[in-house]
């Protein structure tokens, strides 16, 4: 009779010492790589914005544009100017400290001449919250739009707690308005991480105009170069993105150059719709069909839509 062999915890971690003094070879590898610059790598004194930051600075936007929905949320009306005033200065604690660094970054990383990185991050950070009352007001267009442009919305209220597409708009305008600036890295994190959350990835370079609605949102892809007018409404799965990636003599490709549509005013496009190209321009009170996939332009008062499938089969459940 044999008997069953039994493992022995006493014996794990002398086991497992085996394998861990094989490791040191690989740390060594890892670190040459690095340090040899054959691989991409971050090693250095100079800092890097603080994505953790970023994130507790977008909450704070939230509540200073849209206040009682967020963070404090039992808000007095004699208690508001004292609120706002107190969360003001924590956004601009931290968005000139996160300002600075990316610029700080930007100039020692790519050996610029020194700008005076500190006051040019003091004043951005300045600017950009001087331009937050004109952003409240847009974001209100945008809450209107959404309640007008969908029927299953009951209230503002409901708009503001839960649509994805008014968070992710929230978040691309206060971040085009530092990429406006020519702030390094900071819109592009905040964008990013707006695509996180909401599926919803809006390139901080995008020019945007007023009472813009996202429905759903799932999926909607907008380019950097894309320009959208007033009163446009979008639904989930919609591209507005690059037909081609041109290149330069060295093969390189072209960047600052317009590869990403032209909305006009009062444009509504459907779900999955695809609108490529630069030159492409979508003529004002305009209608794109859902899954369609347009490269060139269309003028105003347009309808695009598929033709309906002639391979469509609909039948009764009692039918054969």
């Amino acid at each position: 009779m044999s008997l069953k062999k039994t493992c022995r915890f006493d014996d794990i971690d002398y086991l497992k010492n085996d394998f861990l003094d094989k490791l040191p070879d690989t740390v060594k590898k890892i670190s040459k790589n690095c340090l040899s610059k054959k691989v991409f790598s971050h090693i250095g004194l100079f800092p890097v914005p603080d994505k953790r930051l970023i994130n507790s600075l977008i909450d704070l936007l939230k509540d200073i544009m849209l206040p009682g929905f967020f963070g404090h949320q039992e808000i007095s009306e004699s208690d508001l100017e004292y609120h706002i005033g107190n969360e003001i200065f924590s956004l601009f604690d931290i968005l000139s400290d996160q300002i600075t660094q990316s610029i700080v970054h930007d100039c020692r990383r790519y050996d610029q001449e020194c700008s005076d990185c500190h006051r040019r991050g003091n004043q951005a950070a300045l600017d950009f919250i001087e331009k937050i009352p004109h952003l409240q007001k847009l974001l209100t267009l945008d809450i209107k739009a959404a309640f007008d442009g969908d029927p299953a919305a009951k209230s503002h209220d409901e708009i503001v707690f839960s649509y994805p597409g008014l968070e992710a708009i929230l978040i691309y305008r206060c971040a085009h308005e530092l990429f406006e600036s020519d702030i390094p890295l900071l819109p592009r994190i905040m964008t990013e991480y707006a695509h996180n959350i909401t599926s919803i990835d809006i390139h901080p370079g995008a020019s945007i105009g007023k009472s813009f609605f996202i429905d759903h949102g799932t999926g909607v892809v907008i380019g950097e170069t894309t320009q959208i007018g007033d009163n446009v409404k979008i639904y989930q799965g919609v591209t507005l993105g690059a037909l081609s990636f041109p290149k330069n003599e060295k093969g390189e490709l072209m960047r600052g150059i317009k590869r990403h549509p032209t909305i006009e005013d009062n444009v509504v496009i459907y779900a999955n719709a695809t609108i490529l190209g630069g030159n492409t321009v979508i003529g004002t009170h305009s209608v794109v069909g859902g899954n369609v996939w347009l490269t060139e332009s269309i003028p105003p008062y347009t309808k695009v839509l598929n033709e309906k499938s002639k391979n469509l089969i609909i039948r009764r459940n009692n039918e054969k």
